[in-house]
């Protein structure tokens, strides 16, 4: 169990003390994994553990037992797993890009140059060793700028440095100056190269990313959530380009930050993305930050279109993803990555209930109880964004009716009055009381 206080969240229901479930067969789970998704099954009524190797409804694994085990698996048609079998191409740095990069060029094929603009919104990128030469033409052309090298599939900053040089790159290449962790990587795809953003957004001096929560739940028809929730996640150390090897500056991963010697997890490095949202508008104005919010919206989608048709979609499977998104100062948004297993350990207790709220919700989406009707365009605090097409909210003014004045159903930073929404969509589980 988390060493994080559940008494102080509480889900849409007060749950109460176990009872009867009449005529309500339980919805048997696996988990994979001890951290707060733990602590959120446990408090579920009416879900039971399963051990080794019971039978289960629900899975939550980590990738590494889906590579394994998902091949061989029968499942039943109520079943449910929280990874799409190829989850790897929107997550894996090179397969993101790759696709990316695929998408926009039949876009402007098939379209036009206009609209495959709208997917400018990855920085320069390369996998290495396989794309080294172009990687070198493209460093060439801007010399003196900085690059990151990054992993394809590590996660919280391991393996990450920053480079200016090409020389910095060779003597990565040589076995003799590379420690054990970087010859492993070296094994597999090695690599991406990506030009670094030398001029982010700053808030107090600090550079920032922001981790936004997107919940698919098909591929055919394109089926796709947004929590309204997320946070700002801030480095330690204020930016400067004179030094790019101090990964307190330049790296923003909670995983990096906690081993600063000044790191203090309840001041933390994080704002809720409502305080982003605010400061935001009081600097910049209401206007400003809406269309910054509609081009995070367009990432979103435009990224999970990209592997939309390579992604083997299965009723069986849904994917919280953890997107990274990186501001400019001209307030542009950059895709940095996408997780698909975005950390649940919680680093406050602010953050504990952030991810229990989350990942109730990411349940309460998913279903397994048969409480919803499959109409809903909201459900606690996701937002449908997409269905096989964009949506748009209920609000929606008839009078001026147009494609233009339709507004997206996405309120990401928004009020997330989620337990109220919920007491008057969900009908209680089985044996309980409404509140």
């Amino acid at each position: 169990m988390s060493k994080y206080k559940t008494s102080g969240y509480k889900g849409a229901y007060d749950y109460g003390k176990s009872e009867e479930r009449e005529g309500k067969t339980c919805v048997h789970y696996k988990c994979g994994l001890l951290n707060t998704i733990q602590d959120v099954l446990r408090q579920r009524p009416g879900w039971v553990e399963v051990k080794d190797d019971g039978e289960w409804d629900f899975n939550w694994c980590d990738v590494g037992w889906l590579r394994e085990n998902f091949d061989h698996s029968y499942m039943e048609e109520h079943v449910r797993i929280n990874h799409f079998r190829n989850h790897y191409e929107l997550t894996r740095k090179n397969l993101m890009v790759k696709n990316l990069k695929r998408y926009r060029k039949n876009l402007e094929r098939d379209v036009g140059r206009l609209e495959a603009s709208k997917c400018d919104f990855f920085p320069c990128t390369f996998a290495l060793p396989s794309e080294y030469h172009l990687f070198v033409e493209e460093f060439k052309r801007s010399p003196g700028s900085t690059w990151i090298m990054k992993p394809v599939a590590k996660s919280q900053g391991k393996g990450i440095f920053l480079f200016r040089k090409l020389k910095d790159i060779m003597d990565w290449k040589k076995d003799g100056t590379r420690s054990e962790e970087q010859k492993d990587a070296a094994q597999v795809e090695s690599y991406v190269a990506q030009r670094y953003i030398e001029n982010p957004y700053l808030i107090n001096g600090r550079k920032f990313d922001l981790r936004v929560y997107v919940l698919v739940t098909s591929y055919v028809p394109l089926t796709a959530w947004l929590y309204r929730d997320g946070f700002a996640r801030f480095s330690s150390t204020r930016f400067s380009l004179s030094s790019i090897d101090d990964k307190y500056m330049h790296l923003t991963n909670v995983a990096v930050q906690k081993t600063a010697p000044d790191y203090d997890p309840e001041k933390g490095c994080k704002w809720q993305i409502q305080q982003l949202r605010r400061y935001l508008t009081a600097k910049h104005g209401r206007e400003t930050v809406e269309t910054l919010f509609k081009e995070m919206d367009n990432i979103f989608v435009r990224s999970l279109q990209s592997v939309q048709k390579v992604i083997i979609n299965d009723k069986h499977c849904f994917e919280l993803y953890g997107y990274d998104i990186l501001l400019d100062q001209n307030l542009k948004p950059w895709l940095i990555e996408v997780n698909a297993s975005p950390s649940h350990t919680p680093s406050s207790q602010e953050d504990y209930e952030m991810k229990c709220r989350l990942l109730e919700d990411t349940l309460n989406v998913v279903d397994m109880e048969g409480r919803l009707t499959g109409k809903e365009k909201r459900v606690g605090g996701y937002d449908l964004m997409w269905k096989d097409g964009p949506v748009y909210r209920e609000d929606v003014n008839l009078e001026t009716f147009g494609s233009s004045c339709f507004t997206a159903n996405t309120h990401l930073g928004c009020v997330n009055d989620r337990e109220k929404q919920l007491r008057q969509l969900l009908k209680p589980f089985p044996g309980q009381r409404r509140i």
